[in-house]
């Protein structure tokens, strides 16, 4: 029997005052910075980070590194687990998983795959799979990177994705009119809210969201229907990354780290 998958919208308003909460971060180290692209950390003390199309894995006493010229351009890097890094590579449709000294575990070319996979966005998911967005059917799927095997999971959808995230148990993504969705292993989407136009977003789970305006960085909680305004020195930067309280400022001199409480 063929399972029906619904679309769920949940209303969101924004009950805050024309004000929003203020949050003053508080500076805990910099650090300096030389790279294209930063990725982020994980709870070891590794920062990742792009330079001149090579990944790299650093700390204050080792730097690995991952290149694969044959591939082209690195399109999109998943860190989630330290352990199975992603290395996406749109122009060829390949994945390259990789442990944690960024050496190959495996290499999936879609394009030879059973079912015709044109994938757009990827993530690591629960269970030995991958989220996949498939723009040959305009749908979300999973699959199993072990038996390399692909399933649609969800409803298919038109519009353009601008950003995404994923964890392992939801799928999250802002499409071209600004409209923010997630979807979970079982192909509920749910609208998470309507945004505004901004310089900078940046999708940290199912129900927040950090974006920058004008210099000001902002973190919108679909949840608790709130926003909050996050109050640091820097008005210009490349971009910023934010886990476990710690928001990231990436500059062209380097990485200011701030610590953010959220009530």
């Amino acid at each position: 029997m063929k399972k029906i998958i619904f679309l769920f919208i949940i209303p969101f308003y924004t009950v805050v005052s024309s004000q929003n909460i203020e949050i003053i971060g508080s500076k805990t180290n910099t650090l300096l910075f030389d790279g294209d692209e930063f990725l982020g950390y994980d709870n070891l003390g590794f920062y990742y980070f792009i330079k001149n199309n090579v990944f790299h894995k650093q700390n204050n006493q080792n730097n690995l590194e991952y290149k694969n010229i044959s591939l082209g351009k690195i399109t999109k890097i998943d860190i989630q687990n330290p352990f199975k890094i992603i290395v996406f590579y749109e122009n060829f449709n390949t994945i390259i998983l990789l442990d944690n000294q960024l050496n190959e575990i495996q290499s999936i070319n879609f394009s030879e795959s059973k079912t015709p996979i044109i994938v757009t966005a990827v993530g690591l998911a629960s269970q030995n799979q991958f989220w996949i967005y498939n723009t040959m059917n305009q749908q979300i799927g999973l699959y199993d990177y072990l038996k390399k095997e692909y399933r649609a999971i969800a409803v298919p959808f038109i519009d353009t994705i601008k950003y995404y995230h994923s964890d392992f148990n939801s799928f999250s993504w802002i499409d071209q009119k600004n409209n923010w969705y997630s979807c979970d292993i079982f192909g509920k989407i749910v609208l998470r809210g309507i945004l505004t136009n901004s310089d900078y977003t940046l999708i940290i789970n199912k129900n927040q969201i950090m974006y920058a305006k004008s210099g000001i960085i902002t973190l919108e909680d679909a949840e608790k229907q709130k926003k909050y305004e996050i109050k640091i020195p820097e008005k210009t930067f490349n971009k910023f990354y934010y886990k476990d309280q710690i928001l990231s400022i990436f500059t062209s001199e380097g990485i200011t780290n701030y610590k953010i409480i959220i009530p």
